[in-house]
């Protein structure tokens, strides 16, 4: 399916999209997610980049996720196969529980993907089936143009191309608590408060408006830029700060 959305070509490979959804635009390339996919995606990159991976990992990681899952947390598939990735307990990944949780997910494809020989340099397709081991090894090549320009905004090669369109939300009980695990788990140290470089810090941002709908955010600022819940978009902003801030929606 393709929508025109500001100008700009959105390949929604998945089927009509309501509001509210999260959107990727780099160029003349962009596609639509929901809020789930929107979310797992900006863990499995933040995950990718706290471990000092380059971002063709993070697209090896993405297609991989985009094919066996659609950035969904399945709870089953193919034989005992679950979660982002339909890893499988029964072939040493972990157990159930484990593999359910998208950062122990997106941990374990990440040092499989470590232990394949040259992968730096491998296509985004071959490198993925030799950690997934598919029967279907070509699948991700399916997904790989997709892969990258959501790899393009989330490890900030692309500033301010990941966006969401939802309604405010007021933070959930212990939501300043639980938010700050999520980004020591996902983003790794030094997020928040001191300056970051672009990229890191466009990683950071987009990993918040990702997860604003669930911790209750409202606004997003860095190097200038601005995106609040309601608007799909980043706007401009009065402060150039290169230090990632964020305001919780108060609304009751």
């Amino acid at each position: 399916m393709a929508a025109a959305i500001a100008g700009v070509l959105v390949l929604d490979n998945r089927g009509p999209h309501e509001a509210p959804f999260c959107r990727v635009t780099t160029g003349s390339a962009g596609y639509l997610l929901d809020q789930e996919q929107a979310r797992y995606a900006t863990t499995i990159a933040a995950i990718g980049k706290s471990r000092g991976l380059p971002d063709h990992a993070v697209t090896v990681a993405l297609a991989a996720a985009l094919q066996e899952s659609g950035l969904h947390d399945l709870g089953s598939g193919d034989r005992d196969s679950v979660g982002l990735f339909q890893q499988r307990p029964s072939q040493g990944w972990g157990s159930k529980p484990e593999l359910l949780n998208p950062v122990y997910a997106a941990s374990a494809f990440y040092q499989h993907l470590a232990l394949v020989t040259g992968w730096e340099t491998l296509p985004v397709t071959e490198a993925a089936q030799l950690v997934q081991h598919s029967a279907t090894p070509d699948a991700y090549a399916v997904w790989e143009a997709e892969a990258r320009t959501l790899a393009e905004a989330l490890t900030g090669e692309v500033p301010a191309a990941f966006s969401c369109s939802i309604p405010p939300t007021s933070p959930p009980p212990g939501a300043a608590t639980a938010l700050a695990t999520a980004m020591s788990d996902e983003l790794g140290s030094a997020t928040l408060g001191t300056p970051l470089p672009a990229a890191r810090g466009w990683t950071v941002a987009s990993w918040l408006v990702g997860h604003a709908a669930e911790f209750g955010l409202s606004q997003v600022d860095f190097a200038g830029r601005r995106w609040a819940a309601g608007q799909d978009r980043w706007v401009a902003a009065g402060s150039r700060s290169t230090n990632v801030t964020f305001r919780w929606n108060l609304r009751r």
